[in-house]
């Protein structure tokens, strides 16, 4: 089986005091071009270091709303992936109760 490369690109584009204005992401493999987005978070996993290593940006014009939102949303895939991955529910205690509650309906 031939093995194939994929590129997701994210490009920020910075004000004088390096606070995100804008932010771009591409996934050719997605259809994505250059996408316009007010967050994003990133997650990786260092095997070796046993941690975690993130990117966590959000634009200076993102309203106080759609942070709350968007965090919110994150948090529910998390627990859904979470859970459907390795079916061991012990671990949603760790989620806010409200996202616990979400999952059980």
């Amino acid at each position: 089986m031939k093995k194939t490369k994929k590129d997701i690109i994210i490009n920020v584009e910075l004000d004088e005091n390096k606070i995100p204005e804008n932010i771009k992401w591409s996934a050719e493999d997605g259809g994505v071009t250059n996408q316009d987005v007010k967050a994003l978070i990133l997650s990786t996993w260092d095997f070796d270091k046993k941690e975690t290593l993130k990117i966590d940006l959000w634009t200076k014009d993102m309203p106080l709303d759609h942070m709350n939102i968007f965090i919110y949303q994150t948090l529910v895939s998390l627990s859904k992936t979470h859970l459907r991955s390795t079916n061991n529910e012990k671990y949603l205690k760790i989620f806010p109760i409200s996202v616990t509650i979400l999952l059980k309906n």
